[in-house]
């Protein structure tokens, strides 16, 4: 039952209601059924549906008596999880024409044959489902009989649905207390029921329009509405205008539906930007605690190297190597010094404009700005003798320095030309940017007669490492390479001989 009707577990409330939503008779086509939603005991007691002919009615009626029957039966109901049953003692139904010939029963006599039956046997924890109430007889005796039957079992406490053509019944249903009208929806342009259950509005008959759209003579039609109370005209034009208010703010419900679900799709695609951008911001500061470890892997390795040449060496060349080498980390701490106070210093790079001094992050160099900001959200950065396309996140603007700061960044640049370093780091550069930043790098070592220097390049999925070596075996400062290890042998290195 569950898998072949997509059925669910009703909740079984105490409170002496129904609430089915969405729900649908298991023995209509499941792609052709209307699902239908429909309440009855919490703000109303007494159902009057009305509409015309072959319009649904029966069938809502049958759709709730049958899952009301199945759920206290303790079957799954093909309707949604959040519809609920009250457990009737007793479940009555009037359903259909039960005429018999033998029995001498006209439709009327059959009706309330039933009818008597069930005010006698029904009490309050009972539902009562009345099908064309009233129906079989003459029409002003039939509405009155079917309001007082509808009022005594109001008065009784008992839950009913009824449904009916007689515009009175719509009346007393308007203006009654725990009495709700309600419609089976109609498209008069197809002449077909479209099964929707439209709750508080009363139904038309339509007989007008369904005779006009079938054929009938217009005249006939016409002399049919003069014969009609002037106030009962009033009264349908009044329900045909409810019934187009609420078709409108159907209709309305849906594309406000419409845009609420796109709302929630911008909401989602904006939090998961967000959560992207929160892992960008990780992978960051990963990125950060790495090239610290690695700073000081760097430090532990030449200080070991210190003490060891150190050690090899007499008092005399002590002291003089001791000299340089002292310089040396002064060069050092200033460069590191020069580079703390360049991101102090920065801005956001919304400012940045042509000529704008900048520092590349991902290479830790200075450059200048020659173009403006990409739709790509990149700018074509002059590094030295170098042009490359940076991604603005990875710029900070450099601030006007004073003068003196001036001479004291190029007196130091100027060191920094004469000591070239014996490694590069490249983790984070993509392929085409490592190969010109290597390039340089190799070329400033052969300069500096260096024959060993190292390229840290990360481990990660080896895409930058085998750039990197294709590149160097066609580069002509080379004599070999091989992958190496570097301080702790943590990081992924390649070392690399120079001719």
């Amino acid at each position: 039952m569950q898998k072949r009707y997509g059925a669910n577990e009703p909740k079984i409330n105490s409170n002496k209601e129904i609430v089915l939503e969405e729900a649908r008779h298991p023995l209509i086509d499941e792609n052709k059924v209307i699902p239908i939603s429909v309440t009855l005991g919490k703000n109303y007691k007494t159902l009057v549906i009305t509409g015309p002919n072959t319009g649904g009615k029966t069938v809502t009626l049958k759709t709730i008596g049958l899952l009301s029957i199945m759920a206290c039966s303790g079957l799954h109901i093909p309707a949604k999880k959040t519809s609920s049953i009250y457990v009737f003692d007793k479940i009555f139904a009037d359903i259909g024409d039960e005429q018999s010939i033998a029995d001498s029963l006209s439709t009327f006599s059959a009706h309330i044959t039933n009818i008597v039956n069930i005010t006698k046997n029904a009490n309050e924890n009972s539902l009562v489902l009345l099908d064309e109430l009233g129906s079989g007889t003459d029409p002003i005796e039939g509405q009155a009989l079917a309001i007082s039957i509808l009022e005594y079992l109001h008065n009784k406490n008992i839950l009913t649905i009824a449904t009916t053509h007689y515009q009175e019944l719509k009346k007393y249903a308007l203006a009654t207390k725990e009495f709700e009208n309600a419609s089976v929806e109609f498209d008069i342009e197809t002449l077909t029921p479209t099964y929707r259950l439209l709750i508080g509005v009363p139904g038309k008959s339509n007989a007008f329009e369904i005779s006009k759209k079938l054929g009938l003579n217009e005249s006939i039609i016409e002399n049919s509405k003069n014969r009609i109370n002037k106030q009962d005209t009033n009264f349908e034009e009044l329900i045909k205008q409810i019934y187009d208010d609420k078709i409108q703010i159907e209709k309305e419900k849906e594309e406000i539906s419409r845009k609420l679900d796109d709302i929630s799709k911008l909401k989602n695609e904006l939090e998961t930007r967000q959560k992207n951008e929160t892992n960008q911001e990780k992978k960051i500061l990963e990125n950060a605690k790495i090239e610290a470890r690695n700073i000081l892997l760097n430090a532990e390795q030449e200080a070991n190297e210190i003490i060891k040449e150190l050690n090899q060496l007499n008092s005399s060349e002590k002291n003089r190597e001791a000299n340089i080498l002292r310089k040396n980390l002064k060069e050092k701490i200033k460069d590191t010094v020069e580079k703390e106070e360049v991101e102090e210093n920065s801005e956001k790079y919304e400012n940045i404009e042509i000529n704008t001094p900048v520092f590349v992050k991902t290479i830790k160099q200075e450059g200048i700005t020659i173009s403006h900001i990409s739709k790509d959200g990149e700018v074509l950065v002059q590094i030295g003798n170098m042009k490359m396309q940076i991604p603005v996140q990875n710029l900070q603007i450099i601030k006007e320095k004073s003068k003196k700061e001036k001479e004291i960044k190029i007196h130091t640049q100027t060191s920094k030309t004469k000591m070239a370093t014996t490694e590069i780091n490249i983790i984070g550069v993509n392929v085409e940017e490592a190969r010109m930043i290597v390039d340089k790098f190799l070329d400033d070592s052969h300069l500096a007669k260096i024959q060993t220097v190292h390229i840290i390049h990360g481990k990660g999925t080896g895409k930058l490492r085998k750039g990197i070596h294709e590149f160097l075996q066609k580069h002509p400062q080379v004599k070999s390479y091989r992958l190496g290890t570097f301080g702790e042998g943590e990081m992924g290195v390649t070392v690399v001989e120079l001719k």
